[in-house]
This record gives C-alpha cells, sequence and structure tokens, in this order.
C-alpha cells in the first residue's frame, strides 16, 4: 500500500553531510536562531525568515495564521505562504521557553535540537510554537520543520482556573441547571448532534467560552453509544493518551478502559462538566438559511413531541465514525441463508449464540474483539479475512511510538503538541517506517506464527504502521490486545486464501471450492460514508456540497472534521479519544472566533 504524500528523505547527517558534538551548546543555538526568527517575523521579513530554514523542510499551522490546519512542504511553498500570511498575521511577543530545549537524537544518523515557544498574532491570538533544528554541512542548524498552533483568543480565555465563578451559591444550583438545560426561553447558539465524547468534549470546550451549547443524543443515556456495543469491546490505547478535556481519569483508572466503564465515565463528564444535555431524542431536519447565516433544527423526542429552533448559529455533527452508518457487503445467496446475518454495531453477546457456529467477516479490530469473544464463550469461530491487515501488539508498539511522549507523568497538553508538531510528510518519508520496522522486530514471534497460519499481514501505507490507516481510510489494522495469539494457537479458526463467492443455505462457500457452515454471520465490515447522516438531516443539497469528514488532504491533514466543511456553520467531529480532546478546542475557538468577528480570513490558497 502507498500513499503519495509531498515530503523528503530524512535529514540524517550522512545525508545533509553534516556532523555534531553531543556537547553543542543547544541552549545557545537555539537562542541565536529564535532571536533572529522572531525579529524577522515580527517585521514581516519573508526571505529574513525562510534564511534560518533548510531547503528540505516544514510549516504546520493550526489556526494560528491561516485559521486552517495546513502544511507547507518545501521552502518553496514556505516562502509563497509567508509572502501572503507573515504581514497580515501581525506576529510578535516572540518568547522562547528556554527550559525547554533539547537536544535529541532519536536515531544515531538523525539528530536534532527541540524547543517550545510563544508568540501573539496581531490583537487577538495567543499562541504557541515547537521548532526542530538540524545541524548542517557549514556547521550551521537551520529549520526542518516550524509548528505554530493558536492557544486561545486574547480577549476571550477559556474560563478555567483563576476565571471560574467565585461566587457563592446557596441553593439555586438545581434550579439554575434545570432552567439552562430546558432553554424554554432562548435558543442554543451551537446544537451538537451525538452525545459521545467528541459531542461531550465541544460542548466542554464551548462553555468555557461562554458559547451556549445544547448536546442531542438519541440513546436513553449518555454512554450508551459504548455501553450498547459488543460486551467485549475495550480501548486499545493507554489511559494516558485517552485522557479527556478538563477532567483526566483518575489514577487508578485501568491502562486499557472496558466499554462499559467509559460509557459510566462520560455520563459523569457530562454532569460533572454540567453540560446541557437531552437525551431520548434525534434531530430529524437542519435546514440553512443563507440570508441570516442560521439554521432551522428540528429535534424530535422518543415520546413523539417535538421542538423546532428558529435560530441555531452552528449545527455540529460529532456522530461518530462515519456517523455510525454501518457498512453491509453484498454477496449472492444472502437471501438463502438460513441462519442469523448480523453488522458487528448490532452483535451484543457471544453467549447468546452458544452452541452454533459462527463466521466473522473482516481482520480488523472489531473483528478480532469479537472473535476473540466467542472464542472465550465456548462458542466454534471462524475469521474470515478479506485483505492483509496490520498487526502490532500494544505492549511493543506503545513502549515504542509513546515513549516520552503519552506516558505516566507526562501532561497531555505537552504531548498532543509535540505530537502535532510532526507533519504526516515527515514522518511518511522514512520517520514512521524505523519505528514500525522496530515494533516489527519485537512482535516477531507473534507475526511469524500468523503467517503460517495463513494470515495475510501488511506493515502499513508506505511501511508506515498503523498511523496512516487511521488518518487515511480510519481502519486496516489490528492493535493486539490477546486475539492475535488466539489465532496462532488455532483457537480462532482462520479463513484466508480464497475469496467469498456466496452464502449457501448453511453457509459460505468460497471460490476455491471450500466451504464453511455457519449458524450465525457477523460483518465487522467497519462504516460507510459520515455525510449519510448529514444527508439524512441536512438533505442532498448541503451533503452534495459538504467536504469528505475524514481521508488526507495532498499536504497530510485530515479532511473535513474539526474545520471547514464547506458549509458556513456547519460541522463535523470524528476521531479517537485522543483527537477529540485536543482538536475540540480547535472547532470551539474557530466558533468562537465567529461569533465575536474575529475570525479569518481563512487561508485557502493552494501553494
Amino acid at each position: 500500500m502507498t500513499l503519495d504524500l509531498k515530503g523528503f528523505p530524512l535529514p540524517t547527517l550522512e545525508r545533509l553531510g553534516a556532523s555534531f558534538s553531543p556537547n553543542a551548546d543547544a541552549k545557545k543555538i537555539a537562542s541565536d536562531w529564535f532571536s533572529s526568527f522572531g525579529k524577522c517575523a515580527k517585521d514581516g521579513d519573508v526571505d529574513g525568515v525562510t534564511r534560518l530554514f533548510m531547503s528540505e523542510c516544514y510549516w504546520r499551522d493550526i489556526l494560528a495564521m491561516t485559521f486552517s490546519f495546513r502544511t507547507f512542504v518545501g521552502i518553496d511553498r514556505i516562502k509563497e505562504f509567508l509572502k501572503d500570511r507573515l504581514s497580515l498575521s501581525k506576529l510578535h511577543g516572540f518568547k522562547l521557553r528556554d527550559e525547554t530545549i533539547q537536544l535529541q537524537q532519536p536515531y544515531p544518523d538523525l539528530v536534532w535540537i527541540a524547543f517550545f515557544f510563544d508568540f501573539e498574532v496581531g490583537n487577538t491570538g495567543i499562541a504557541s510554537g515547537i521548532g526542530r533544528l538540524v545541524p548542517q554541512a557549514d556547521g550551521s542548524w537551520k529549520a526542518n520543520c516550524i509548528f505554530t498552533h493558536l492557544e486561545d483568543l486574547k480577549d476571550f480565555p477559556e474560563k478555567v482556573g483563576h476565571l471560574r465563578n467565585v461566587e457563592p451559591n446557596h441553593g439555586m444550583w438545581v434550579a439554575q441547571r434545570e432552567r439552562e438545560i430546558a432553554f424554554e426561553d432562548r435558543e442554543p447558539t451551537v446544537l451538537v448532534v451525538g452525545g459521545g465524547q467528541g459531542g461531550l468534549e465541544i460542548a466542554a470546550r464551548l462553555k468555557m467560552l461562554d458559547i451556549s451549547t445544547l448536546v442531542v443524543e438519541k440513546n436513553p443515556r449518555i454512554g450508551d453509544g459504548w455501553r450498547n456495543r459488543y460486551k467485549a469491546l475495550c480501548l486499545h490505547d493507554p489511559v494516558w493518551y485517552d485522557q479527556m478535556a478538563y477532567l483526566p481519569f483518575p489514577p487508578n483508572w485501568p491502562a486499557y478502559a472496558p466499554s462499559a466503564k467509559l460509557a459510566g465515565w462520560l455520563e459523569y463528564y457530562a454532569e460533572a462538566m454540567e453540560l446541557n444535555v437531552w437525551t431520548s431524542c434525534e434531530v430529524t431536519k437542519g435546514v440553512r438559511n443563507a440570508t441570516k447565516n442560521t439554521w432551522t433544527v428540528t429535534v424530535k423526542f422518543s415520546n413523539g413531541k417535538e421542538r423546532t429552533f428558529e435560530n441555531i448559529k452552528h449545527l455540529v455533527f460529532a456522530t461518530g465514525l462515519s456517523g455510525n452508518q454501518p457498512n453491509m457487503p453484498s454477496y449472492p445467496g444472502q437471501d438463502s441463508f438460513k441462519g442469523q446475518i448480523l453488522h458487528s454495531s448490532e452483535h451484543s453477546l457471544a453467549s447468546d449464540h452458544q452452541g452454533k457456529k459462527v463466521v466473522v467477516i473482516g481482520s480488523c479490530t472489531s473483528a478480532h474483539d469479537i472473535a476473540s469473544d466467542y472464542y472465550l464463550n465456548g462458542v466454534d469461530v471462524t475469521m474470515y479475512q478479506r485483505s492483509s491487515t496490520y498487526i502490532m501488539t500494544t505492549k511493543a508498539g506503545w513502549d515504542i511510538l509513546f515513549a516520552n511522549l503519552y506516558a505516566e507523568g507526562v501532561p497531555t497538553d505537552i504531548a498532543d503538541r509535540v505530537n502535532a508538531s510532526f507533519p504526516l510528510g515527515f514522518m511518511l518519508h522514512g520517520f514512521a517506517e524505523r519505528a514500525t520496522s522496530a515494533i516489527a522486530e519485537r512482535d516477531k514471534e507473534l507475526l511469524d506464527g500468523l503467517r503460517q497460519r495463513g494470515f495475510k499481514l501488511n506493515m502499513g501505507i508506505n511501511g508506515s504502521g498503523f498511523g496512516l490507516l487511521a488518518w487515511s481510510k480510519a481502519g486496516g489494522y489490528y492493535l493486539d490486545v490477546g486475539a492475535s495469539q488466539m489465532i496462532v494457537d488455532g483457537k480462532i479458526k482462520l479463513k484466508s486464501a480464497s475469496l467469498l463467492q456466496s452464502f449457501t443455505e448453511k453457509g459460505l462457500k468460497f471460490e476455491d471450492g471450500s466451504e464453511i457452515p455457519a449458524d450465525v454471520v457477523v460483518f465487522a465490515t467497519g462504516f460507510g460514508d459520515a455525510r449519510t447522516v448529514i444527508r439524512k438531516i441536512c438533505g442532498d443539497e448541503i451533503a452534495d456540497k459538504c467536504s469528505p469528514t475524514w481521508g488526507l488532504s495532498d499536504e497530510g491533514e485530515i479532511l473535513g472534521s474539526w474545520k471547514d466543511m464547506n458549509i458556513p456553520g456547519l460541522w463535523y467531529a470524528m476521531g479517537n479519544l485522543a483527537m477529540d480532546r485536543f482538536h475540540s478546542k480547535h472547532l470551539a475557538l474557530q466558533i468562537k472566533a465567529i461569533e465575536e468577528k474575529q475570525f479569518g480570513p481563512r487561508y485557502s490558497r493552494v501553494v
């Protein structure tokens, strides 16, 4: 699998013809470089700034200078970007965080000096940045990558810490909250469709920015999106990666949270953060009023009653991965099959199928989770693998990928920014491949065992592991927490050597002539286009104009989610817990800036 993403080979010492001393004065090198950078940036001196970069370089910006998510690759594109935006942005107040300056050597042939800095954007923005300098053949150090990031709007800080409400409340809080949630005599500025972690964190971010927000959740309880999935569902990311905004998990929280436990936490989160949530109701219609730049939104309750809001300013879809619209492939003979056919979203308990033969179609996360649950409940289960899968164990993977980043004791807000500071173009051209190879070496015994069983493996897009698979297609991998060994041991049976031809009355038939008997077939085949739910609520005209909600742009930026959807006042939020935590702030800042008339202009030029 390949992906054509702009970037350059790693700036190794050999490639640059450079050397360095481990005793190099990193603080002086960074300070001297940053002094020149700050002065040139403040003066709007494009040539002066670009002279501080090597020719093969990157500049990634989130909202600070572009009011968008952009990555500029190579000195020529960076120069064009700076010509368009540097003077307009009016950058000033540059401060280097001396305590963050580090000489880092991730590999013997790769070295850089990394540092954090702060600056301001005009009279409106408070921003931060991360830089990495690499040694050159002439003994100088130049920038390989700069990351700039909008942190806050200067006149509209989040109401946290010393800005929290300090007034005592004697017996009025309950009534105040009831009035706030009911919206009886007013309308919210923002309506969020979906009360999962994404919708809740958006609501929390907006609340801290004093933006009135209502979350509409179709299930009876917050957390049901996790609570009602298959019972074996468990997070495969560790707790220090999955923390939520403002309210981190308790220190005794398990490293890998069961879905039911996370569901309970989401319910608590909504209560503790005082979020305005309506449950047991659905948004059935959203109509945009282009003249007023507002939305008319109809909410229908499970008892049949309706409430129509006439002046919603922002409609945010936080309806999960691909809008939770199941992807169900069609095969000949399905109508003749005498057994039960389910999508993974409909599957709940493995014990429901005890004594039966089950085939799980798919070989990524849900398929492995469900298959292992069947085995552990004594059910005869076969996994049918349609195409190759990337496998890594969570132990080897997180030890290498999250080392000194997402780990116990490392502040999540720092880890998020460091993680975001590596453009995907940089990662795809060698860096991620090295990490993936190191993980595979540690997982060698397991991977060899899978191959011997006939399980088809790959190393991810361009050998980059699971990250680009997640960002480009939201699937194609399994982060192993035990099911892979069950396949190696034959506890989970495997079919992978032939294409599925058709269903029969009693099972599945393959092109090689073989058949597998089945009483139950579970399609663990993912979900469809998230715009389906937008189309259902807002109609074809709006849906057809929307940008995709996932996948990667030519610059290596996620499409659609958390940013401009080509429809004013329409937003989509999709991602894992870590992305929800980080990018919910970005979405909230955009909405706040629009409401306070401090937005943009958004930089959309392709350079």
